[in-house]
């Protein structure tokens, strides 16, 4: 099912792009090069995007800080408003992150090895880990944000925020952009190991 799945991703995602055979045949690695570089546009525009929602977090928290320990006021909706913010940071810019190579990792034997020894390890980790694992949260968040719009989903708290079910739509959306990254770093991987091949023969 999962394999199934990124299938038909990349069929997909191949006609969008309107990847031209005839210049995959001549300039494989240069074609993958440019797929690759289209993919992760997508992160990096959304990450840029949701990076604003940091400096808003930010004020959000100083402002609820003050009026708790100034004032003695609380308000349940900005705290939630709080945790709805870093959820959507999360969410949205674990691709980006993906994209800089900015996650927390241990690298004690990843930095000794060569190009393509990198290579090859980033492309079974996506094969095997990154794409099925995000296809596996996005089908089965999916019965969970649906029931959650059906049903209108607000806050259960006196004076919460409305609207959950628009957060709880983050979760398949944020892992579909993961997916998206993931796949353009499998191809970097792809492309490395391809252009060594090339210059090796």
């Amino acid at each position: 099912r999962i394999i199934g799945g990124l299938i038909c991703v990349y069929l997909r995602i191949t006609a969008v792009f309107r990847i031209n055979n005839r210049d995959w045949m001549r300039h494989p690695t240069q074609s993958l090069s440019r797929f690759a570089e289209r993919l992760a546009a997508v992160s990096e525009y959304t990450g840029r995007a949701v990076a604003w929602l940091s400096l808003i977090l930010v004020v959000i928290v100083g402002y609820d800080v003050s009026m708790r320990y100034l004032f003695r006021e609380g308000s349940v909706a900005l705290q939630e408003l709080e945790w709805h913010l870093f959820a959507l940071i999360f969410l949205i810019g674990a691709a980006y992150t993906l994209k800089h190579d900015a996650h927390v990792r241990i690298e004690i034997f990843y930095q000794k090895f060569s190009a393509r020894g990198r290579a090859w390890v980033d492309l079974i980790g996506s094969l095997f880990f990154l794409l099925p694992l995000c296809l596996l949260i996005i089908e089965s968040s999916w019965p969970f944000v649906s029931n959650a719009f059906a049903y209108g989903e607000g806050s259960p708290d006196p004076g919460g925020l409305p609207y959950r079910f628009l957060l709880k739509a983050a979760i398949p959306i944020g892992f579909a952009l993961l997916l998206i990254q993931g796949i353009a770093n499998t191809i970097k991987s792809l492309n490395v190991l391809i252009g060594e091949g090339v210059r090796g023969r």
